[in-house]
């Protein structure tokens, strides 16, 4: 492929629809005769119901039904996770039935002919409780008299494991010169995208067909469950999601609130639209990242590593949300945590527990709590045995010329870690840094300096899915060269702010030698893009979505130049195509145009190569390739302002290898997104429940969003070394808020790590710091 486009900041194929208010939101898409809802939400945490009257409701002008779960019998199927032996569930429904188990628990939708009609129907609903203990403490839902949330359980612990790998664990750890243990608290936060949870969806009795419009990241997904939840055939449905206003993990999962629009427009035989609120996204579209880790580690005296010991404790919420069990979350720090890192013995314990919570759900990077307790542990031991926190690393991170496993399993190859490493060492200047670091104290000042080293599955080599315990394979694409001689391609991806509209166009413009606006770019359409229920997530775009772009011009290309080659009395081999000429190498004033190939192909079949079907169209699966990993470190500068806790960032800095860049300005992007998070993580944002299972936190007055103002100048730069195959576009999705919370955190604990404070929590606001502040001696 000769790259002309790929490797550049080209304008952006989405922006000027974007930029001129055109996009195609699901809550802009207006309907002749259209319906809207309203959900009725439960107030408390956990709850017999005994009545629900919806007559005052269904008397209010507008009004067009109200449906509870008694309405939906025998129209939706009960939800029931599908998950590893060991996970306990039981199903339950789209709207609550006998019990709720959670604060914002939908119990019954009003439809109506406006918004406020169904928001006064909402609101007219009377439900009579019969109260139950509310248990929302992760641990003290786990001991055995705890309040029961499904009582046919018996249990609140709805999944543990225990694995090990490696030499024998107590023996490693009888050998070794020193253990260290640590208990980690990750708190509970939550995605705050732009545009909150919205859908759309037509029913017509005639012909039985479901038309979903839906901002999802998962289109097929969304169709594979309403059909098997709404007993319509899979054939009959078709979801389409268009322009979606961020994610980062949310708006991948088929919510209870879906569900029930789908059912309400099935049984209406009409048009109904839901636009979640912010209040409702806050309480119920999803919170990520509340686990406890007590790690131990075992070490010899000069820093190398030898064992790890891990037991994690996660808290689930009231419910999984489908289509993915939680046990998935568990699982992938479970794999994780050893990372780019040697170890001789490995030994992980997990539990996840339910509590009377929200759901617990992918956060970008839902791994990242490994990256987190292991950083911190090295920083830890470091101070522990005074050896330098660069050097520990450098010790035992596996270095780029030594492709093996990772102890859990995973090929770990073409990894630069260690150099992500050096190279951030040589520009943080870490020997001015101490002497800045000891004169500020001498004033009463507190700096810190932080990093974090790490790799990251983007999308992870080709035995990582197995080694996870789920078969993934690879990524389809369709292609087809229109007689006019574009190129349509359509992806498995569905973007959702990533520009993939924009880089999967270019690395195909590259391949068939064409230009950006010759290529059109196909997603979000079940009935138009491959079938897969992972859609865009984990990082796979650039390496998998694009290189199934590449893959599917490659073929096309192929069929190409068999037609002109006879056309041109040449070798194929000989041929090229430059700006959608076809000619021989070196002479391209002798040549034909594409279009003409193209409409050769469609419109005088008889004429092509022996064994060529009409047409030009293609369909591949592409491999994941080796490697797959990204490689990161980040490093972050704090002041601590002694008398009000505030935590001030003057610089961070990331160093990375993602491979080669399709698009340079996309990849900062996304990586300083994922950094402003991380900190955000640290310092503002954090889901708090009072003892009675009320979300404390369910309007921006209360959760805490950074602005642009809050951020630091974010500095990043990229390791430039050989790519490991043709399509070696590595993801950045993940990697900012993967690597910030730790790189955040190191940094304060270098600041106060003298005054005696231990830094065993990730939620450092300035009330908690001048909380630890005042504790010291």
């Amino acid at each position: 492929m000769a790259a002309r486009l790929t490797g550049q900041s080209v304008d952006r194929v989405e922006g000027p629809r974007l930029l001129r208010g055109e996009g195609r939101f699901t809550g802009n898409i207006r309907h002749p005769d259209l319906l809207y809802t309203a959900f009725v939400r439960s107030t408390m945490a956990h709850a017999r119901i005994l009545s629900i009257d919806t007559g005052e409701a269904k008397a209010i002008p507008g009004v067009v039904a109200v449906f509870s779960n008694d309405d939906f019998t025998g129209v939706v199927n009960p939800i029931n996770i599908v998950g590893p032996p060991e996970l306990l569930g039981s199903p339950f429904t789209a709207l609550a039935s006998d019990k709720v188990r959670t604060v914002g628990e939908p119990i019954a939708i009003v439809v109506a002919r406006s918004r406020q009609a169904a928001a006064d129907g909402a609101a007219s609903v009377a439900v009579d409780y019969e109260p139950l203990p509310a248990v929302v403490d992760m641990h003290a839902a786990s001991a055995s008299d705890a309040p029961l949330l499904f009582e046919e359980l018996g249990t609140n612990v709805v999944y543990e494991t225990a694995q090990s790998w490696g030499d024998d664990i107590d023996q490693t750890f009888a050998d070794a010169g020193h253990v260290f243990t640590r208990t980690f608290t990750q708190h509970r936060f939550g995605h705050a995208p732009l545009e909150g949870r919205v859908m759309l969806a037509s029913y017509t009795p005639s012909d039985g067909r479901l038309e979903i419009e839906i901002a999802t990241k998962r289109p097929h997904a969304v169709k594979l469950n309403l059909a098997s939840l709404l007993n319509i055939p899979f054939q009959n449905i078709r979801v389409r999601t268009g322009d979606i206003g961020g994610a980062f993990g949310s708006k991948g999962q088929v919510g209870r609130e879906d569900i029930s629009v789908a059912a309400a427009a099935k049984m209406l035989g009409a048009t109904v639209q839901w636009t979640e609120d912010r209040t409702e996204n806050l309480q119920m579209a999803g919170h990520a990242r509340e686990e406890d880790l007590t790690v131990e580690v075992a070490v010899k005296s000069d820093g190398t590593l030898l064992g790890i010991r891990a037991d994690m404790v996660m808290d689930q919420g009231a419910y999984p949300m489908p289509p993915y069990p939680s046990s998935l979350f568990c699982n992938l720090v479970k794999m994780l945590i050893p990372n780019a890192y040697r170890l001789e013995a490995y030994a992980f314990r997990g539990r996840v527990v339910a509590t009377n919570k929200c759901s617990y759900i992918a956060y970008r990077g839902p791994w990242a709590a490994e990256t987190w307790v292991r950083e911190r542990m090295l920083d830890e031991i470091a101070a522990a045995l005074d050896i330098d926190r660069v050097e520990i690393r450098r010790r035992n991170l596996i270095d780029e010329d030594q492709p093996t496993k990772m102890i859990t399993g995973p090929t770990v190859s073409g990894i630069t870690a260690r150099q992500t490493l050096d190279r951030t060492v040589e520009l943080m200047d870490l020997d001015s840094f101490s002497a800045q670091q000891a004169a500020a104290r001498a004033e009463g000042r507190l700096l810190g300096l932080g990093f974090a080293t790490f790799i990251e599955i983007a999308p992870g080599p080709p035995d990582f899915a197995q080694s996870a315990g789920f078969d993934l394979r690879g990524e389809l694409a369709w292609a087809r060269l229109e007689p006019t001689g574009d190129l349509t391609i359509a992806s498995a991806q569905s973007p959702h702010g990533q520009g993939h509209e924009t880089t999967i166009a270019q690395v195909a413009a590259d391949e068939l030698g064409v230009s950006l606006d010759q290529v059109r770019v196909v997603f979000g359409d079940t009935d138009a893009t491959p079938f897969t229920v992972l859609g865009t997530g984990g990082s796979r775009a650039s390496m998998m979505g694009a290189g199934a772009a590449m893959a599917a011009a490659a073929e096309v290309k192929a069929k190409v130049l068999a037609i002109a080659a006879e056309r041109l009395e040449a070798n194929p081999a000989d041929l090229e195509i430059a700006d959608g000429n076809i000619s021989v190498r070196g002479t391209p004033g002798h040549g034909v145009p594409l279009a003409a190939i193209a409409q050769q192909a469609w419109f005088a079949p008889s004429s092509l190569p022996e064994g060529m079907d009409q047409g030009i169209e293609v369909t591949v699966e592409y491999r994941t390739p080796p490697g797959g990993w990204a490689s990161a470190t980040h490093c972050c500068w704090v002041e601590i302002d002694a008398e009000t806790g505030e935590i001030a960032i003057p610089r961070y800095l990331v160093v990375e290898d993602c491979g080669e860049m399709i698009h340079p300005a996309i990849v900062d992007g996304q990586i300083q997104g994922g950094v402003a998070q991380g900190i955000a993580a640290v310092l503002f944002e954090r889901h708090f429940y009072d003892e009675d299972g009320n979300l404390l936190t369910a309007s921006l007055a209360d959760y805490l969003v950074p602005s642009a103002a809050e951020m630091p100048v974010i500095e990043v730069e990229h390791l430039e070394v050989e790519p490991l195959h043709d399509a070696d576009w590595r993801g950045v999705g993940e990697g900012g808020l993967i690597g910030a919370p730790a790189a955040v955190t190191n940094a304060v604990a270098d600041a106060v790590r003298h005054l005696g404070i231990d830094i065993a929590e990730q939620y450092l606001p300035p009330r908690r710091m001048r909380e630890l502040l005042a504790n010291v001696g």
